[in-house]
């Protein structure tokens, strides 16, 4: 209703009453509109914020990224694999990724009973994180926990609140340092072909892993996707990885993704950097590919060498910032001096751009 439309409006055949209860209904109704815009604005305004301040594929290669995670993580395949893929996909860039994964790890802080025949207890990423941060000045952090933070026993609410909390501490300490939070969910723990180890739910003691371990996976993969509702950036590694197996088992009874039920083959590993790389934006046509090597043959003439020299190229930088930060896993790689180190890594990394187009 416009403003000329009120000033001929006919009082006396409305009524005075009639006409204050006409002028009051548009009046709340206008409210309301304002209201409600001023709401789709805000909202509207909310949304784009959060999905400018996601972490893309770009970023990944011109911002400094940490990665951490437990023992799948420091094994590197995955993370060699995303940045193989960066690299080719832009090979302009020189890309800081990071590998700061640590066997046993957890954010949970549990450790089962004689953990390692007893030799030392799991390492508790919160030991070093204010460190790691602090040292490697991340702009992105990419972590991937959950194995091990359930300590292969049955679930129990305590274990999951721990995870959970663990969880939270290292997201809000990430955010408070500036850098952007990645979570991916924890891969699948497959007992098959460990059977002879697994132990059945009512056992007093867990000298092995629970036969149903993967139960207890599923619900932390599906709390950490769940968090997306406040805003977390959460790649699921979990969900797929189980359609993958139960589609390669139904069709191939021995078919695997991990030969002693925790840490990823090679396919696994390929197949987690296609996820990461997916939900980050990467090139659609250099995903399709079955493995790393396939990917890298399609646009490199020695495919092996680039590979293995970013591989070297991780591995040295991870076990040299792992011995400058600090940690307190036992018989791990006494890396090089951290200077030392990144001369090395320069050397690599002027053999791994004479291979790129």
């Amino acid at each position: 209703m416009s403003q000329e439309t009120i000033l001929v409006i006919d009082m006396p055949t409305l009524g005075r009453h009639n006409f204050c209860m006409h002028i009051g209904f548009f009046i709340t109704a206008l409210r309301w509109s304002l209201c409600l815009s001023l709401k789709g604005i805000l909202i509207l305004s909310q949304l784009q914020s959060i999905l400018a301040q996601e972490v893309r594929l770009s970023d990944l290669s011109t911002q400094r990224t940490l990665i951490l995670g437990d023992s799948i993580t420091y094994g590197g395949q995955y993370v060699a694999n995303i940045e193989a893929f960066i690299r080719i996909q832009q090979p302009n860039t020189n890309p800081f990724i990071l590998n700061l994964g640590l066997p046993s790890e957890t954010v949970s802080g549990l450790s089962e009973p004689g953990h390692a025949g007893g030799a030392f207890p799991r390492p508790d990423l919160h030991e070093r994180l204010d460190r790691t941060l602090k040292a490697v000045k991340p702009q992105v952090v990419l972590a991937c926990y959950g194995m091990n933070c359930g300590i292969y026993h049955p679930y129990a609410e305590d274990r999951f609140e721990a995870f959970k909390v663990g969880i939270r501490r290292l997201h809000d300490r990430v955010v408070a340092s500036g850098a952007r939070m990645v979570h991916l969910t924890p891969p699948v723990f497959d007992p098959y072909p460990i059977a002879s180890r697994t132990l059945p739910a009512e056992s007093p003691v867990f000298s092995g892993p629970y036969v149903g371990y993967d139960e207890v996976l599923t619900l932390y993969s599906g709390w950490l996707v769940a968090m997306r509702a406040e805003g977390w950036q959460v790649i699921d590694l979990h969900g797929p990885m189980q359609a993958m197996l139960n589609t390669g088992r139904a069709s191939d009874p021995s078919f695997l993704l991990a030969g002693d039920g925790v840490h990823m083959n090679d396919r696994a590993h390929w197949q987690t950097a296609r996820w990461v790389l997916t939900a980050l934006g990467g090139d659609p046509s250099l995903l399709t590919f079955d493995s790393a090597m396939a990917m890298a043959a399609s646009r490199l003439k020695d495919p092996t060498s680039f590979l293995s020299l970013i591989k070297q190229r991780q591995r040295l930088l991870c076990d040299a910032w792992l011995t400058h930060i600090g940690h307190l896993r036992p018989s791990m790689n006494k890396g090089l001096a951290l200077d030392a180190a990144q001369a090395s890594a320069s050397e690599l990394e002027f053999k791994i751009q004479a291979l790129l187009p």
